[in-house]
């Protein structure tokens, strides 16, 4: 227990680290947002998009992008912060004091649970919340007559109709993204505002370019009273445009756990497979493993042959690293998706690859 505890060797190279990290976040996610509001994408804006637009929605979603980029930063961060120390000797003197490659190692990952923590936090809360603010105010940009709320779910005017979803998802039938909303009602109304008629479907999915009702109780109402009928499945003739639909709903990469787990009961009652939903979740629920994986198989670089590179030398073996990584981590999670391997198993093989590598290392190295 004793070679755990933190020491003054531990605050130095942690607080090194620190603001290389700190100074990688902020380099990377300004970047990013400058390309944003020099070049937004198409399918955020319209033609017509004022600039205070833009700005708005690049700081509700702020958040997500800070979360997204912190574990390239981190590794770029620990990697440049290390090999600071290296070049001005500091990391020789720790070493010849004592201090073993690992017990340094430790001292990095040690700083980037601890950041990992709070980025967690945001990532559940904040994030998540800033998302559905940007997907709002695109639809309501695209849209005037699309709206949601987060307790009475997706609400719409499609002519004398009012249309109202519990939840929007987005399913995978034959590799192609389709639109599905779960616990729909549609009200219909006459010339003078009264109520007609009155369906509440179980689900609406868009196939084939137009909408389908699914187990749909129908309600008539006429002078001598209401007729309710029960239906299997009707045409849905509404001009409800699911590609502005989709634009007010949050990809399930961007949900918070809670949220991802809500869907995916909703889609296990309605006999769908979670697909999509179980991959984000558990890609989420493995966040922090992944981001100290990364950084402690990135460790080695800062003991090696980057004791007399420069800034740049070691900023690009980061680089290499992250987009390496990046590729390795979507071809497994991809190829259990094809082949039906678990979202976990999936999602965790990567994490185990690169723990496998840095424990070969420092066992062999220390």
């Amino acid at each position: 227990m004793r070679a755990l505890q933190i020491k003054r060797a531990d605050r130095l190279v942690a607080m090194t680290v620190l603001s290389s990290i700190l100074m990688a976040w902020l380099v990377i996610v300004g970047f990013e947002a400058l390309l944003f509001l020099v070049k937004p994408p198409p399918s955020i804006v319209g033609k017509d998009a004022k600039i205070s637009f833009e700005i708005a929605y690049l700081m509700v979603t702020m958040p997500r992008r800070l979360y997204e980029w912190f574990g390239i930063s981190a590794l770029i961060g620990g990697l440049t912060g290390l090999g600071g120390l290296a070049a001005s000797a500091e990391l020789t003197a720790l070493r010849a004091a004592g201090m073993s490659k690992l017990r340094i190692a430790v001292s990095v990952v040690g700083l980037v649970a601890a950041l990992t923590a709070v980025v967690v936090v945001m990532g559940e809360t904040i994030a998540p919340w800033g998302d559905q603010r940007a997907a709002n105010m695109t639809a309501q940009a695209k849209a005037k007559d699309l709206g949601s709320d987060t307790s009475t779910g997706y609400w719409a005017r499609d002519g004398h109709d009012v249309i109202n979803a519990k939840k929007v998802v987005l399913l995978f039938q034959h590799a192609k993204p389709t639109l599905q909303m779960i616990d729909v009602r549609v009200f219909s109304l006459t010339e003078d505002g009264q109520l007609a008629r009155f369906d509440a479907a179980k689900s609406a999915l868009h196939q084939d370019g137009k909408w389908i009702l699914q187990d749909v109780r129908r309600s008539t109402l006429d002078d001598s009273g209401v007729h309710v009928t029960q239906l299997p499945s009707v045409d849905w003739n509404s001009r409800l445009n699911p590609d502005v639909l989709e634009q007010s709903m949050i990809h399930p990469e961007n949900l918070s756990m809670r949220d991802l787990n809500r869907t995916m009961q909703y889609m296990t009652a309605l006999g769908e497979a979670p697909g999509v939903y179980a991959v984000a979740f558990w890609g989420r629920a493995l966040y922090p493993l992944n981001v100290l994986a990364l950084v402690l198989c990135a460790m080695p670089f800062a003991f090696g042959s980057l004791r007399s590179g420069g800034l740049g030398k070691r900023m690009f073996i980061g680089i290499l690293i992250a987009i390496g990584w990046y590729f390795l981590q979507k071809a497994i999670v991809s190829f259990g998706t094809v082949y039906g391997i678990p979202p976990l198993f999936a999602n965790l093989l990567p994490a185990l690859v690169l723990i496998t590598v840095a424990w070969l290392y420092f066992r062999k190295h220390g």
